[in-house]
């Protein structure tokens, strides 16, 4: 499905990242290792590694990862691009500063659940996760994101998900996009930024 979805000449969610990301820019620092889950076409890891961090990202469509490949070529950047199912994906111990999961939106509860499990064992003590997707209003818009309620984020699963997590931004709000012709509208959005606390710090939100 991915595959024919991304096989198209231009970008299906545009070439630019996403706004969650640029809003960030400020926890960003040059050589943080950086994973990006299910990134498509590689706008936001091409941004990532225009800030000087070392990044991965892992896709499960080859088209898209090839699109990724040729985007990080024009901008002149370095990206380690990864084809993979994230059900099989081994998510390595305190491996990466950052991780960064933009519209992930396609997993069934019990897999997106083993995702952001993973997402937080792969996450080194201090690390920021970041996160950004569509909340239930958005089945009122067309304007992108799964039409299942059961796939969208509220704050209360994200807070529930990440309960060990220190919460530094959790936030719905609705927006104007403008990301290709996959995100074209208003749109009902939330966003989480969390950081991974070190030993004998105190877990939780603040």
């Amino acid at each position: 499905m991915w595959d024919q979805r991304f096989d198209r000449d231009d970008y299906l969610y545009g070439t630019e990242p996403s706004q969650f990301l640029v809003a960030q820019r400020d926890r960003l620092r040059p050589g943080q290792r950086a994973l990006v889950v299910a990134e498509g076409e590689g706008r936001n890891a091409v941004y990532l590694a225009e800030q000087g961090l070392e990044v991965r990202a892992l896709d499960s469509s080859r088209v898209a990862l090839a699109k990724a490949q040729r985007l990080a070529a024009e901008r002149g950047v370095e990206v380690d691009f990864r084809y993979t199912d994230l059900a099989h994906w081994p998510w390595e111990p305190d491996a990466y500063d950052l991780v960064v999961a933009i519209f992930i939106q396609f997993a069934d509860p019990a897999l997106r659940a083993a995702i952001f499990a993973g997402m937080q064992q792969t996450l080194a003590p201090g690390g920021l996760l970041l996160l950004h997707g569509f909340t239930p209003a958005q089945l009122a818009y067309g304007s992108g994101g799964p039409p299942c309620a059961e796939l969208l984020y509220t704050p209360e699963l994200l807070r529930e998900a990440f309960a060990e997590m220190e919460i530094l931004q959790l936030e719905e709000y609705e927006r104007e996009l403008q990301e290709g012709s996959g995100h074209a509208g208003q749109a009902a959005l939330i966003d989480l930024v969390a950081r991974l606390p070190v030993a004998d710090e105190p877990k939780g939100s603040g």
